[in-house]
């Protein structure tokens, strides 16, 4: 056997392992950046969005998401993203925070459309300690997507600028969820 053979074997692992804790440098532990599917906690909630789609108001399968909203413009469509939150508190109240926002890649930002939908989700309302939205056996639970349901009204040009990107603002940072629709 090679005397140096062990000596080089040293070398290759130590340099090996070194590159594995370079390349997790920078990079958060607990990210407030993720992709649908994946949860995010921001404080003693935790936020997931299960599912995003676009919706259209001709088909029945998606007349209860779209109760009361008219059709929508002629340059757009209606995006439905359907949402979990869970307050991980044993003992505080927790708030849906307001000012969720859609942006594409070219900057533009997306508001939720006021819906009247049993599936919508409730901005401002409390969430209770060690309880969920949407509640159990509820319309947006018990229903196909298992979600609450926050409305876009997005532009076709926005399908050109994707991916298309979630904000979720709350008094403890805002995440962004990047958006499979």
């Amino acid at each position: 056997m090679n005397p140096r053979r062990p000596l080089f074997l040293i070398a290759a692992v130590a340099l090996l392992l070194l590159s594995i804790g370079v390349s997790a440098c920078g990079k958060e532990e607990n990210s407030k950046d993720t992709v649908e599917g994946v949860p995010v906690e921001l404080g003693d909630m935790q936020y997931k969005v299960l599912f995003s789609r676009f919706l259209n108001p001709y088909d029945v399968e998606d007349r209860e998401y779209l109760v009361g909203q008219p059709a929508p413009g002629a340059d757009s469509h209606y995006l439905g993203v359907f949402v979990q939150i869970i307050n991980k508190s044993k003992d505080t109240d927790g708030t849906i925070p307001s000012g969720w926002a859609i942006n594409d890649t070219q900057d533009d930002r997306y508001f939720p459309v006021a819906s009247k939908s049993p599936y919508a989700l409730a901005f401002g309302d409390s969430v209770g300690p060690e309880d969920q939205v949407p509640a159990l056996d509820s319309a947006a639970q018990v229903g196909p997507i298992g979600g609450s349901m926050i409305l876009f009204e997005i532009p076709d040009s926005a399908n050109n600028n994707r991916p298309l990107e979630m904000e979720i603002p709350t008094p403890d940072g805002t995440a962004r969820v990047t958006l499979d629709a």
